[in-house]
């Protein structure tokens, strides 16, 4: 079973070296890694010592045959697919290689030698599954972590994230995609960083927030571009990709992307290659993608506003993370955490908690979720001044944060004058721009506690303020 993120071995027995050769070089350019070998007993040398996650082999060669190969490799190694290319005079013995647990059998000549990468795909996908499933049936039935240390980010007591624990170390070996789903503030990005880390990939963890992205930055952003492949490309960049490459490339807030993009990350997903800006020749990656979002796909789906086959290829499989009403049990090990996170950042001594306000506060609904608590809790920490921890602070900062008596600013000026004026509304564009500035100003320019005045998710005035800032004049 190929589960690093390494390309997978493959190796090649046949004693024709032309025909040997040109599948080596084919493989290779496909990125996979090639072992060759001219007869059936130098190829079980070659399985014994590298163990390849893939044999092709010829039937009819000296010293040792294919068929002899192949009982033998299945001796050593049962799941390993082993795929025969014979000559059409010998389908007899194909028939007999299958028997013996050959995977498939291919005809020579190969008159498409693309082929071959079909048959391979399918067939490392096909033993990928069978590992899935059983990893799964594993984790499922004892319910025991053996990487804990890959969730110490996620402060949770819940049985249930336990269990998405469980099913996270059996996924996260594969290099099949991750779809991850819940709302605004559940710690996705926490979850997709748990994923990686249970992997054991050796490359970077690196996280892509494709939201509002056009088709050109989205291109540039994950794919890089060569020189002069645009007006200002004054040098070749690496995309995120590559970055990526043996790690993880977190996707954020998949379903806000634009359909151009959806269509270039169907190709990077299905074929694991990708052209950077300004070339036409392709790449190959190594990187896993693992996605996330807060919208329903499904019902995008159905809109017709995302492609039906990116969505199944980004679910192949899927974590949806609960919101905090659902697991309230964790919210004192979260005030605690989040308390002396925001003591240290503060460079505060740690105030004792009065024992209602964890009363109090699991009777919240908490519509930012986990998210929301943690702001709350360094604006509660920021008004205490000393004794326990109560409930008034945290009052004060759930009512919206605002002052008793606000100074007049421009911005209140600009507001006070739409509503009087006899002359003419604002427009839209004044308006929002006066409710924006006014919300910046009074969170200190806190872009989430912002949001939470104008009633929009942190995400959503990011893209709002990101809009503004490519449409200003330079």
């Amino acid at each position: 079973m190929h589960k690093n993120p390494d390309p997978a071995t493959i190796l090649l027995v046949d004693d024709e070296e032309t025909v040997l050769k040109s599948f080596v070089c084919f493989f290779e350019d496909c990125g996979y890694r090639v072992l060759e070998a001219y007869n059936g007993q130098e190829g079980l040398n070659m399985f014994r010592q590298y163990r390849p996650d893939l044999v092709f082999t010829d039937l009819c060669m000296p010293v040792m045959g294919g068929l002899d190969l192949i009982r033998a490799i299945k001796e050593l190694s049962p799941q390993t697919p082993v795929i025969v290319i014979s000559g059409i005079g010998v389908v007899a013995d194909a028939i007999k290689a299958l028997k013996l647990g050959a995977y498939d059998y291919i005809t020579k000549p190969v008159i498409s030698i693309a082929e071959l990468e079909i048959v391979a795909k399918r067939a490392l996908e096909k033993i990928e599954l069978r590992y899935e499933i059983s990893s799964l049936r594993e984790h499922l039935l004892n319910g025991h972590l053996e990487n804990t240390a890959a969730f110490a980010g996620i402060t949770t007591q819940d049985a249930g994230m336990r269990r998405i624990f469980s099913y996270i170390e059996a996924i996260s070996p594969t290099s099949q995609p991750v779809l991850i789903s819940g709302q605004t503030g559940t710690g996705k990005e926490l979850v997709a960083r748990a994923i990686h880390t249970a992997s054991g990939r050796t490359g970077d963890f690196i996280a892509v927030n494709v939201g509002g992205l056009d088709d050109h930055v989205f291109s540039d952003s994950l794919f890089g571009h060569l020189k002069g492949a645009f007006t200002g490309a004054d040098r070749a960049r690496d995309g995120m990709v590559a970055l990526a490459a043996g790690g993880t490339l977190f996707l954020d807030e998949i379903g806000e992307l634009a359909e151009a993009s959806q269509i270039k990350l169907l190709r990077l997903l299905q074929e694991q290659e990708y052209l950077p800006l300004g070339s036409d020749t392709p790449r190959k990656t190594t990187a896993r993608i693992v996605a996330a979002t807060n919208r329903d796909l499904h019902a995008m789906v159905e809109a017709c506003r995302f492609r039906r086959d990116l969505f199944y290829r980004l679910c192949t499989h899927n974590v949806h993370i609960p919101p905090l009403a659902a697991r309230k049990g964790d919210i004192p090990l979260l005030l605690d955490h989040f308390l002396a996170e925001a003591a240290a950042s503060m460079n505060r001594a740690l105030p004792p908690v009065a024992p209602e306000l964890y009363h109090h506060l699991a009777a919240c609904e908490f519509p930012g979720n986990i998210r929301e608590l943690k702001s709350l809790v360094y604006d509660a920490l920021a008004r205490h001044s000393h004794g326990l921890l109560g409930k008034g602070c945290f009052l004060q900062a759930m009512s919206g944060n605002r002052p008793a008596a606000p100074a007049v600013s421009a911005s209140d000026d600009m507001i006070a004058t739409f509503a009087d004026s006899k002359d003419r509304l604002p427009t839209l564009k004044e308006a929002e721009e006066a409710l924006i500035g006014k919300a910046l100003e009074r969170a200190g320019g806190n872009q989430g506690v912002a949001a939470r005045y104008l009633g929009i998710t942190r995400q959503g005035l990011n893209k709002i303020l990101n809009r503004k800032k490519n449409n200003s004049p330079t």
